[in-house]
C-alpha cells in the first residue's frame, strides 16, 4: 500500500481520479499518502492551519464505497483538495490566518466547499494565508509565515502561499484559493505553479469571507493546467445565494486545455502589454517571459504589442479601492457575536470590548488598510481619494475592451521578479505591493487571468510565472494558451515541478 501511495502524491489530480475511478488506488490509500506527506513535511512548509485527517479519510472512505456500488463519481472523485483558509467550512476551524477569528467553527459551508463536497473532492486541510488576504508574501499571517519549497528563507507569494506551497511539496495535488489583487496568480508564479482568477463573478463568493467585496473571486490552483481546469468546472456555476454571481454557461475550460495541448495556438492573436515588458523587472523574469512568447508564435500566434497607459495608474487606484472596502466589511468584527473577545470582564463598555478586541485581533497590515481605507472615504476626501481611483477604474476597464478588439488574449509576466527572501520587504509596504503590478489590472475590470509555469531563472534557479489575461466569461481561452505553452515547455524542459523541485 506504502508504494503506491508514495507513488501517488507525484501523480496529476487527473491520473489519481483515473486512477479511483479504475480501482488502481483507492481513496483512502490516496489521501493516507498525503496526510502522511504533511506529517513529514509540513513542520518546514508551514502550508496548513487545520489538518482535517478524520474527516479526509471519512469523505475518502465514501468514494471508495460508491464505487464499490457502482455508483456515479465526479471527475476529481478521491483527491485530496487545500483549500484556502477564508472559505468557511462547516465544523472546521476557518481564521483567515487572523487572531480574531482563532478557534471560530463556521456554522455553514462556503459555496465553493459544498461544491467539492457534492463532487467528492476531498478537502484534506485549510492552508496558510496573509491576514484577511492582505499580503504578497503569507508574511503577514498571525499563526506565522509559510515557505517556499524550492528554497525555503524565500516566500510562496501571498496572500494565498499556504495553497501553492502545499502543491509543491506534494501535500496536495489541487488547491483552491482567491484573487483579489493576485493572490492565486503571484503565488502560483513564485512556486512554478498553475493558478487562476476566474471571471468575476462566475465562482461564487457566498462563504468566502470579505476583503474587497468588488475585486475578490475564488479560482483553482493545481500543478497542471488541466487539473486547474477540472477543478475550475467544479466550483464554477450561478449561485442564487451570491447577489453578485453571474447566471451563465460556465465557459468550456476543460476541453480548451485538452485542445491547447493537442492543437496549440494557431490562429490566435496574443497581446504583450507594453506596459508590463520594461524597467524593474528581473532579467530571468524578462528572459524566461519572451522565450514563452516567442513559443506562441513558433505555434503560430500573432503577438503583438498593446498599449494600455491607465495600466500605469492601477495599483495606486487599487489601494485606494480595495483598503475602503476592507474598512467597511472588516467592521463587522466587533467582539459581540463570534471570534475573539478582549475585555469583556464587566469593567469595559461594549465599544471599549470592541476596540481592545480589534487592538489584539488584527494585525500591522490589516489595521493599515483598515485606516488608509476609513481615510478615503472620510466626509471632504471621498472624491479625491475614492471617487478618482473608481474613475482610473473605468478607465482601465476601456484600455482592456479595446485591446481585446485587437487581441484575443494578453500576456505579461505575472509579477516582476522571482521569489524574494522571507524578511526582505516586510518594512517597505510599497515594495512589497509591486508584487502585484501586473495582476492588480484584472481584478479592478473583473476580466480571467492565469499564471502558468515558464521556466527558471537563470541567476537564482527560482520559478517564472507566464500571465494570460482573457475578456469576462471567456475563460476559456486562459486554458488552451495556458495548455499549449504548458506542453512547449515540457518538450523543451520538462515539468519543472515533478523533476526539478528540490526534495524535501
Amino acid at each position: 500500500m506504502y508504494a503506491s501511495g508514495s507513488d501517488a502524491i507525484r501523480r496529476t489530480a487527473a491520473d489519481l481520479a483515473a486512477a479511483i475511478a479504475s480501482g488502481e488506488l483507492s481513496a483512502v490509500e490516496v489521501t493516507q499518502a498525503h496526510l502522511d506527506r504533511i506529517a513529514k513535511v509540513d513542520d518546514k512548509v508551514k502550508a496548513f492551519l487545520h489538518v482535517d485527517a478524520q474527516g479526509a479519510l471519512a469523505a475518502a472512505a465514501a468514494v471508495d464505497a460508491k464505487r464499490a456500488k457502482g455508483e456515479r463519481l465526479g471527475p476529481l472523485a478521491g483527491v485530496p483538495l487545500a483549500l484556502k483558509d477564508v472559505f468557511t467550512t462547516r465544523g472546521v476551524p476557518t481564521t483567515c490566518g487572523s487572531r480574531i477569528l482563532e478557534g471560530w467553527l463556521p456554522p455553514y459551508d462556503a459555496t465553493v466547499a459544498r461544491r467539492l463536497r457534492e463532487a467528492d473532492v476531498v478537502i484534506i486541510g485549510k492552508t496558510n494565508m496573509d491576514e484577511f488576504a492582505m499580503g504578497s508574501s503569507t508574511e503577514n499571517s498571525a499563526y506565522g509565515p509559510t515557505r517556499n519549497p524550492w528554497d525555503l528563507e524565500r516566500v510562496p507569494g501571498g496572500s494565498g502561499g499556504g495553497s501553492a506551497a502545499s502543491l509543491v511539496a506534494f501535500e496536495a495535488p489541487l488547491a483552491i484559493g482567491s484573487d483579489t489583487g493576485g493572490s492565486i496568480r503571484q503565488p502560483a508564479a513564485v512556486t512554478g505553479t498553475v493558478g487562476v482568477k476566474p471571471t468575476y463573478g462566475s465562482v461564487s463568493r457566498y462563504g468566502l469571507v470579505a476583503f474587497s467585496s468588488s475585486l475578490d473571486q475564488g479560482g483553482p490552483c493545481a500543478r497542471t493546467v488541466l487539473d486547474a481546469a477540472l477543478l475550475h468546472e467544479i466550483i464554477a456555476g450561478h449561485d442564487p445565494l451570491d447577489s453578485t454571481s453571474i447566471d451563465m454557461p460556465v465557459p468550456p475550460v476543460v476541453a480548451a486545455a485538452r485542445r491547447g495541448a493537442d492543437e496549440g495556438v494557431r490562429g490566435l492573436r496574443i497581446g504583450v502589454v507594453k506596459q508590463f515588458d520594461g524597467e524593474g523587472y528581473a532579467p530571468g523574469v524578462r528572459q524566461r517571459f519572451h522565450e514563452s512568447v516567442e513559443l506562441l508564435a513558433g505555434l503560430g500566434a500573432e503577438v503583438v504589442e498593446i498599449d494600455a497607459p491607465s495600466f500605469d495608474h492601477a495599483l495606486p487606484a487599487y489601494y485606494l479601492i480595495a483598503p475602503s472596502e476592507c474598512s467597511s466589511n472588516l467592521a463587522r468584527f466587533d467582539a459581540m457575536r463570534y471570534g475573539l473577545r478582549v475585555g469583556d470582564d464587566g469593567v469595559h463598555s461594549a465599544e471599549e470590548v470592541t476596540a481592545l478586541t480589534r487592538e489584539a485581533g488584527f494585525g500591522p497590515e490589516v489595521k493599515r488598510r483598515i485606516m488608509l481605507g476609513t481615510y478615503a472615504l472620510s466626509s471632504g476626501y471621498y472624491d479625491a481619494y475614492y471617487g478618482q481611483a473608481q474613475k482610473v477604474r473605468t478607465l482601465i476597464i476601456r484600455d482592456f475592451e479595446k485591446a481585446f478588439e485587437r487581441v484575443d488574449v494578453l500576456v505579461s509576466p505575472t509579477t516582476p521578479t522571482t521569489a524574494f527572501k522571507i524578511g526582505e520587504r516586510v518594512d517597505d509596504p510599497v515594495s512589497m505591493y509591486l508584487a502585484d503590478l501586473c495582476t492588480i489590472p484584472t481584478n479592478l475590470a473583473g476580466n480571467a487571468g492565469m499564471s502558468v509555469p515558464c521556466g527558471l531563472a537563470p541567476e537564482d534557479g527560482l520559478p517564472v510565472g507566464f500571465q494570460i489575461l482573457a475578456p469576462a466569461l471567456q475563460d476559456d481561452r486562459l486554458y488552451r494558451v495556458g495548455a499549449a505553452l504548458e506542453a512547449a515547455l515540457e518538450d523543451r524542459w520538462g515539468h519543472p515541478i515533478l523533476e526539478e523541485v528540490p526534495a524535501l
